[in-house]
């Protein structure tokens, strides 16, 4: 996304899937300055655009 937009990425969110809980994705986010944020456990509000998406 840095590259194509040209511009730098500030935070990303995730779920607590333990695919995204991992110490490589840590210090990968550490280093380039990125906030790593997780959403609370089994509240699928805070994911409001998939839960539209799989409502249907």
């Amino acid at each position: 996304m840095e590259n194509v937009h040209e511009a730098r990425i500030k935070r990303i969110r995730s779920d607590n899937g333990t695919e995204f809980k991992n110490q490589i994705l840590d210090l990968y986010c550490l280093g380039k300055g990125i906030e790593h944020q997780y959403t609370t456990p089994y509240t699928p509000q805070q994911n409001g655009v998939t839960e539209r998406i799989t409502r249907r």
